[in-house]
């Protein structure tokens, strides 16, 4: 059998691959590359499939985090809530904007467990920054009540979760700000780097709009210093292919996905969990066992690729040493980092290649 790989893009081209090729084609014969009609008719499918007012199409889904925090106002001085064990662009949309990140545990979910926030929160504490990691929805209901409470602002990282859900309200619709990407390994994945951040407020987005073309609102007419964060048109046309078809291509993922949880069966190795309310989209399936680096060593042997989502926490990176954070601060986020591990699982994966994973996890000794 072929080496099976963590992710196969390819495969979901193929699936669509006369679609992709046709708006492809139709975008380039248009001549018009930048801010047009695929941008603006994306923006208003993705903003009606989240249920949104508006959504506003960006560069890349770290720029929808930076741009979030610059366009509310954090900067020096502030704080912001985050998990301990998101991948590191969470963390740059705080300190690119000069905010200090205050890392909180995950919960058995790998999402920010919400009964720990409320010890972190200081009169500094100006934003929680919310990550619905490897695709499933947060414990929004506790987070939203605090945000209320202390009035924080609540901004949501939705890179890895488009169309999840908590307790029927799709993510990204909680808070002021929701941020996704679209990189190519995402569900919604364009054919390069693209992003975008869904919102209710209509000042808000005006904003987003203004600081993602210079600053500007009218070609040389610069309100603010503001940056060049704009969604192609080509990628928005091959986004809009993909939107049209992103239920089936979830639903494929959850087929998958179901049978792992039912058929996996080792006892070293922790399966993923799904807390009640919320939905799953899986982005990753991630397991977990103490015996983590033997396990990626004997699937590779065995043909099967892995990726540990994520080997460093940030605040352990070199790039955070400034915080001045030390091994043992965040003994669960840790743990995780140790001992998690994705498995396969991409659109078009085959019968065979789900078979050969099973049966090999299984059988590790």
């Amino acid at each position: 059998m072929e080496r099976i790989s963590p992710n196969r893009l390819d495969r979901g081209f193929f699936q669509y691959q006369e679609e992709f090729e046709a708006k492809a084609l139709e975008v380039l014969r248009s001549g018009w590359y930048v801010l047009g009609k695929e941008v603006k008719s994306f923006e208003e499918e993705f903003a009606a499939y989240v249920g949104a007012k508006h959504c506003v199409g960006l560069a890349s889904g770290l720029d929808a985090l930076w741009i979030a925090f610059r366009v509310l106002g954090i900067g020096a001085g502030d704080e912001v809530i985050v998990q301990g064990n998101t991948y590191i662009a969470s963390v740059m949309g705080i300190t690119i904007n000069g905010a200090t990140p205050v890392f909180v545990e995950p919960d058995e979910y790998f999402n920010l467990d919400a009964s720990k926030i409320e010890e972190k929160i200081t009169e500094r504490t100006k934003a929680i920054l919310v990550v619905h990691l490897y695709g499933q929805a947060s414990n929004m209901a506790p987070i939203t009540a605090l945000c209320k409470k202390y009035h924080l602002r609540l901004v949501e990282d939705c890179a890895q979760a488009h169309g999840a859900t908590f307790q029927g309200k799709q993510i990204g619709t909680f808070g002021d700000v929701g941020c996704f990407s679209f990189y190519p390994s995402k569900n919604l994945g364009a054919f390069g780097d693209a992003g975008a951040i869904v919102t209710n407020d209509d000042q808000i987005a005006e904003d987003f709009r203004v600081f993602r073309n210079y600053g500007s609102e009218k070609r040389y007419y610069n309100k603010v210093v503001g940056t060049n964060s704009r969604l192609d048109e080509l990628q928005a046309g091959l986004l809009r292919v993909r939107l049209a078809h992103l239920g089936e291509l979830a639903e494929e993922k959850r087929r998958i996905c179901e049978r792992y949880l039912r058929e996996l069966k080792h006892e070293e190795i922790a399966l993923p969990k799904i807390r009640e309310g919320a939905t799953h989209i899986w982005h990753q399936f991630v397991i977990r066992s103490a015996q983590r680096d033997e396990l990626l060593r004997y699937l590779d042997e065995n043909g099967i690729g892995t990726i540990i989502h994520y080997p460093i926490p940030p605040h352990l990176s070199e790039a955070y040493r400034y915080l001045g954070m030390k091994e043992g601060a965040l003994p669960i986020t840790e743990e995780y980092a140790k001992t998690v591990l994705s498995i396969p699982l991409y659109n078009g994966m085959t019968k065979e290649e789900q078979d050969h994973v099973i049966e090999t996890i299984n059988a590790f000794k």
